[in-house]
């Protein structure tokens, strides 16, 4: 429908007439005690830019419960006066179910955006129209809260291309941020993330104490509340409200409750999600929350493919709510609060009858049915998962009612009998340690894996079965010391093969028929396996990508045919007797580890010279090679050329001498424990890493002075060896260090900021941050044993602002030295979102904690420092040259002016204080110590009146 001439001029008369102080926007109510709200809408508002004349869109999404409303309320607040106009929509998803409310919320707009009391809407066609009139001639403000999908919000805004240029739009999602991909817009994304620890105590502490800090009785309670409620503003705010004012025996019973039932006002919110599933997707996310959280997403897909439930469509789907991520590694994961939801959705299915539920995933439910054989047709799922060992006895057929069981989990019980029956319909069977034969008339036709590790499993029976296992996927029979042989597998589809520690396996069949689709064989510590066929490796594993035959001691040689896995990825051997018969490796040869990225030779005791090394091009996506604890002498030049090598793995080579050149690529060097290895000359390891990563020697304080505040425009700058693809983070910490190099003990005296018993250190740089490299010498007392028992952090903080963490690296025993450099983008985001000046104060600290609780032993970092082209006064220098304090800031707080309807908790909030220990031990050469006397008591002033700028 178009609007008639009339109807156009109509809304043009009210654009033009309204005054804009009619039209003037009210504060929308934002809430109570908030903590953490400030610094997430300042990104947003970032995000934003609203200083640009052009049209921006950003989705807010993340959790349920987890603030999106409350932040998008504070956002609306803070620039809606900068529009004129300005709507905060709220409940969109539930709004537009109907055409009602969806006219409902055509009109709020309207009325909100022109003014107008009496503009009546009677279909959302007309609505729409109208909207598009009456946004074109306006610079607007639009919030939509709670949306689910693009079609809701173009059944009241069409395509959404009524917007002029400097109107800005906020969407608030509990759906996956690609909500707008199809609309063919560019927009940004912004994930809430849950509160750290330290945000939830306090808002915690606001809700349940009043905003007091709680006594000792209630401290371990507190932190019980918190780790339940895992950084879910909504969950810390119910708790604190639901807890405050009672006793701590009451406390105690609640939150003993809570970990079994979850709170009904949780549970209704986090349910919202849950309930708008179809059923397939309910049943997927049902599975997940009861069995397979922390299981990887291929293995689970295998599953659920076998059980009808079309994972690849329904995971998706369940990523997009929010409900479920999948880590870099593939790893299936949610909130623990989603997963209780789910846990509870199946307990709802029958509270007091437990064999009337299909999923029985608590270990005390799974017991009180197999121990009284109250199995029904209703149970599909059983894990049985005992938090110690426990001897349980089982009748014989306990399983025999269960006709319908699909997957079956059980670890750490003893039963005195065997099982005689088992459901052929079983999908998944795991049971580790199963002291006997599997049941004579079970036929396993269905299963997709199978995990009997530490069994004593009849392997030749299962596989002398009259049909094959078409489904198996994954077999897991580690630790099977009653195999001897390995028949051949009626598995044509078998994908992953865990033989590992079957220490009396000796033979492995020459036909290898059914393992023309294996990806994952291991067979770490076989040790009296004594070889592999190479017929095998000829006429199967034409997909093979991992290999493991590390402590196969007795394996005297590889198969030429090796050579012809041209898909394998990761080979981890005990030989290194990889000569292949051919001059070279390509495609068309069919020969070549040309996928190849992680090469494992460790404690080859006879690798002292290494032919491969010379053979760049038979690795050409080699990443990471491991030689620690061989006799290798010298690394050859011909490594420098391994095209993407990032991590050499040399530590505990006792004989070696010299590394004759690294990669440009390379990132990580372990090299600890190599009496012989030349560290420190000019062709050493040592000053190869810091020639790549670009480290000048003879930099000094002050060399960058002139060429960083020549530039006060600065926006752009990242040199060519930092370009990547990292996304900007915004609550995280750094992502990653670009270099590192870990030595046997040493120092490095030029480095231009050195400390010994201060762990913090102090420089200033401009808008621009240089490149910046760390290193940290570890000393340990006679206790501290070779094996790693401490972590050591380093943080950042610029300006005052909150500390970032830059680096952790766990510290293998003493005598160390750590070398490392974070990502220059890293550190430039971080500046960037400092309010820098031209002259901006960075503060590098560190902290060492222990792995082992109650270990006595302790490290300690001897001498640390960081060298960087800073701006700082050259320390020869006697006349201090003090930095502009107020240079780029302005006199009005940003954040002064944000109304609000209610609390004013979130002008309140704490910024984290910013102390910088000033004054400075004797021992350290800290840029810093050039403030003495007067000059550091005229610093101190400054400091105090203006921390904002230090």
């Amino acid at each position: 429908m178009v609007c008639s001439d009339n109807e156009a001029k109509f809304i043009q008369t009210i654009v033009e007439d309204i005054p804009r102080t009619i039209l003037k926007c009210t504060p929308v109510f934002v809430g109570e005690r908030l903590v953490g709200v400030k610094r997430r809408a300042k990104a947003i508002e970032s995000l934003l830019n609203i200083e640009l004349n052009e049209f921006r869109m950003v989705v807010i999404h993340g959790l349920p419960g987890i603030g999106k409303t409350t932040i998008a309320k504070a956002v609306y607040n803070r620039i809606a006066k900068h529009f004129d106009g300005c709507s905060f929509l709220k409940n969109v998803r539930e709004t537009s179910k109907t055409e009602d409310g969806i006219i409902k919320l055509q009109g709020q707009l309207l009325k909100e955006i022109l003014g107008d009391e009496n503009l009546k809407i009677h279909s959302t066609s007309k609505g729409i129209n109208l909207i598009k009139n009456g946004l074109r001639c306006k610079k607007v403000l639009l919030i939509l809260d709670d949306v689910d999908t693009l079609e809701r919000i173009e059944n009241f805004l069409g395509d959404c291309n009524c917007f002029t240029s400097g109107s800005r739009v906020i969407i608030t999602t509990a759906a996956n941020s690609q909500l707008l991909a199809t609309l063919g817009k560019v927009y940004t994304t912004y994930e809430v993330k849950e509160l750290d620890k330290h945000e939830a105590l306090q808002l915690f502490e606001k809700h349940a104490f009043h905003g007091k800090k709680p006594n000792k009785d209630y401290s371990e309670l507190t932190n019980q509340v918190i780790q339940y409620a895992q950084g879910l503003p909504l969950a810390v705010k119910i708790i604190a409200r639901d807890l405050c004012g009672r006793t701590k025996h009451e406390w105690e019973s609640t939150l003993d409750k809570y970990n079994k039932i979850p709170n009904k006002d949780i549970q209704e919110v986090l349910k919202v999600s849950y309930d708008s599933l179809e059923e397939i997707e309910q049943d997927i996310f049902l599975d997940i929350a009861c069995f397979f959280k922390g299981w990887t997403k291929d293995y689970v897909v295998d599953i659920l493919n076998a059980c009808d439930l079309y994972p690849n469509y329904g995971i998706p789907k369940l990523v997009n709510k929010c409900l479920i991520t999948v880590d870099q590694n593939g790893i299936l994961l949610m909130h623990d609060l989603i997963q209780q939801m789910g846990r509870e959705v199946v307990r709802r299915e029958s509270p007091h009858i437990l064999g009337k539920r299909n999923r029985l995933w608590h270990h005390q439910d799974a017991l009180e049915v197999l121990i009284g054989n109250k199995g029904t047709g209703k149970i599909r799922d059983i894990m049985l998962h005992s938090p110690e060992l426990v001897n349980v006895p089982l009748h014989p057929d306990v399983f025999k009612r269960m006709e319908n069981l699909k997957i079956l989990l059980v670890d750490n019980i003893n039963i005195c009998e065997a099982i005689k029956y088992l459901p052929n319909g079983i999908k998944v069977l795991y049971w580790p340690k199963y002291p006997f034969r599997l049941p004579s008339k079970y036929y396993p036709r269905e299963l997709v894996g199978l995990g009997m590790p530490y069994s004593r499993i009849g392997l030749e029976k299962l596989c002398k079965q009259e049909f094959q296992l078409e489904n198996m996927k994954h077999l897991n029979l580690r630790g099977c010391k009653f195999i001897t042989k390995l028949p051949d597998l009626c598995t044509p589809n078998l994908e992953k093969l865990d033989l590992s520690h079957c220490e009396n396996l000796v033979k492995i069949p020459e036909s290898g028929e059914f393992l023309h689709k294996l990806k994952e064989w291991n067979l770490y510590y076989c040790k009296n396996l004594q070889n592999l066929p190479n017929n095998l490796m000829l006429t199967s594993l034409e997909v093979l990508e991992t290999l493991i035959l590390a402590e196969c001691n007795n394996l005297r040689d590889l198969p030429d045919g090796i050579y012809k896995l041209q898909q394998l990825r990761y080979l981890d051997t005990p030989t290194a007797k990889l000569r292949p018969s051919c001059n070279s490796f390509d495609s068309s040869s069919g020969y070549g580890f040309l996928n190849m990225t992680e090469l494992f030779l460790p404690y080859c005791k006879s690798i002292i010279e290494l032919d491969l090394l010379m053979k760049p091009d038979y690795f050409p996506a080699l990443a990471r090679i491991c030689l620690f604890g061989t006799n290798i002498i010298t690394i050859p030049e011909s490594i420098s050329r391994f095209p993407r090598l990032k991590a050499l793995q040399i530590n505990d080579c006792k004989h070696l001498r010299e590394v004759q050149g690294l990669p440009l690529s390379i990132s990580w060097v372990y090299a600890c424990n190599c009496p012989l290895l030349d560290y420190e000359s000019p062709s050493g390891l040592l000053n190869q890493v810091i020639e790549i990563m670009g480290i000048l020697p003879n930099g000094v304080c002050g060399s960058a002075r002139s060429n960083e505040l020549m530039d006060p425009h600065f926006t752009d700058y990242f040199p060519s060896d930092t370009e990547g693809t990292e996304s900007e983070y915004e609550d995280g910490d750094i992502p990653y260090f670009s270099r590192w190099l870990v030595v046997s003990g040493t120092e490095i005296p030029w480095f231009n900021h050195q400390s010994v018993e201060n762990n913090s250190i102090l420089f200033w740089v401009g808008r621009k941050f240089p490149k910046l490299a760390v290193y940290m010498a570890f000393r340990g007392d006679e206790a501290h044993e070779k094996h790693s028992t401490h972590l050591c952090y380093v943080f950042i903080s610029i300006n005052g602002c909150k500390k970032r963490e830059c680096m952790v690296a766990q510290i293998l025993g003493p005598n160390l030295l750590l070398f490392f450099s974070p990502r220059q983008r890293c550190l430039q985001q971080i500046l960037n979102k400092s309010n820098p000046t031209d002259q901006n104060h960075v503060e590098v600290t560190y902290k060492i904690t222990q792995l082992r609780v109650g270990y006595i032993g302790t490290l300690n970092a001897t001498r640390w420092g960081v060298h960087v082209e800073c701006i700082c006064p050259p320390q020869e220098s006697g006349i201090p040259n003090l930095p502009l304090l107020t240079a780029g800031h302005d006199d009005v707080d940003y954040w002064s002016e944000l109304p609000f309807y209610g609390s004013d908790d979130l002008e309140a909030e704490e910024d984290e204080e910013y102390e910088s220990p000033l004054v400075l031990d004797d021992t350290s050469s800290s840029c810093m110590s050039w403030l003495v006397g007067p000059t550091t008591m005229l610093f101190m002033l400054f400091r105090f009146c203006c921390p904002r700028d230090f």
